[in-house]
């Protein structure tokens, strides 16, 4: 049993990277003055493709007269998933311009437009569904801005209709939401599973005579990945905070492109041990980046300035609480099959070549702009 449930938690580690289209958002930001409310959507070229074959020619490429000839048919298939009411009617959507922008992940379709509602604006219900039907990860990432305050939410298949009083502060709801987010990041940041777990295949072993030993006992095994959880954690917080907050700023592709590599020398340093000892040292000084590449999230996300501790806090507490689940189901796992061939051989030398291989591939797409796994 215990190397069947190893064997699943690697294929989850290894088998979903590759398989996986990337992750989408759309951004939704609306205004709610004099009666109505005010609205601009940005929506990935590359999902209403997806969703509609934006790429009449099946170049590869979409250009702006290939988004311009299906501008009625993107709008409708957008509005047709979105809906906002107030006072138990539904507002009327109209469209005031049609753009195209790029965000740092690529171009998006701009729509701006504003909703005309039958009642006074004092509470209002977003329904919101797009892409869920084709892609259960996607998410919509709304901003709403009332009178100087705003308020944030994330749509996703289980949270697609949700209700927001104007004016009104829910702080017991900003920070569930914001600590779910931050779960769902890390379970889904494979990149961050991906060097968390570089750093633990050895947590079992220690290294003597230029081969791996198995360690023997549980506390030292317990000890080290402490110190290694510990040291990430702070790093990252470190940065999140500090980039959220606007102290520091780096371009996201270099962000993303040292995070690929910090996976790509960790797998490596398992094969070809440089760093033989206090791996929390590495753990900390990778884990620096990795706040950085949270911290884009967290910003995309949105953060309503009247509660921004209180989102940064919940995010990062919620990256913590996914983080320690994937480490409370590692590393018993670990250290009763350390003493096997399946665990010397296929799950840390064949992992650790495989957590390489893909690192190397993250690597090569992020900073030379490639699609190579897609």
């Amino acid at each position: 049993m215990p190397l069947r449930l190893l064997l699943a938690f690697l294929l989850c580690g290894f088998y979903l990277p590759v398989c996986a289209h990337k992750a989408s958002d759309s951004y939704l930001t609306l205004t709610v003055r004099a009666g109505k409310a005010v609205g601009q959507w940005d929506i990935a070229l590359r999902d209403l493709d997806f969703a509609l074959g934006l790429d009449g020619n099946d170049d590869r490429l979409i250009t702006w007269q290939e988004v311009r000839g299906k501008q009625a048919q993107i709008e409708g298939y957008a509005f047709s998933h979105l809906q906002l009411l107030a006072g138990g009617g539904v507002c009327q959507t109209k469209p005031i311009r049609f753009l195209v922008d790029n965000h740092t992940d690529g171009a998006y379709s701009v729509l701006q437009f504003d909703w005309v509602c039958p009642a006074p604006l004092t509470e209002l219900v977003v329904d919101y569904s797009l892409f869920f039907d084709l892609d259960p990860q996607h998410r919509g990432l709304l901003r709403l801005a009332y009178d100087g305050a705003s308020h944030t939410a994330v749509f996703g298949p289980k949270q697609s209709r949700q209700s927001f009083k104007l004016g009104v502060e829910d702080k017991g709801g900003a920070f569930w939401q914001y600590l779910q987010e931050g779960v769902w990041h890390i379970w889904t940041g494979y990149d961050h599973i991906l060097f968390l777990l570089s750093l633990l295949l050895p947590a079992v072993l220690y290294r003597q005579s230029g081969r791996w030993q198995v360690v023997q006992r549980f506390r030292p095994v317990l000890g080290e990945v402490v110190k290694i959880v510990t040291a990430f954690t702070v790093a990252h917080s470190i940065t999140l905070s500090l980039a959220t907050l606007g102290v520091i700023s780096l371009p996201t592709r270099w962000v993303e492109s040292a995070i690929a590599a910090s996976v790509l020398l960790a797998a490596l340093n398992n094969l070809y041990p440089v760093v033989k000892d206090k791996l929390w040292l590495v753990a900390f000084g990778f884990g620096l980046i990795h706040g950085l590449g949270f911290a884009n999230v967290l910003m995309d996300l949105g953060l309503p300035q009247n509660q921004l501790l209180l989102a940064l806090l919940a995010f990062n507490l919620g990256v913590e609480l996914g983080q320690l689940a994937i480490v409370g189901g590692f590393l018993p796992l670990a250290f009763g099959l350390k003493s096997t061939p399946f665990y010397r051989i296929v799950v840390f030398t064949v992992g650790s070549v495989l957590i390489a291989l893909l690192a190397l591939v993250w690597l090569l797409e992020r900073s030379l702009n490639l699609s190579l796994l897609n």
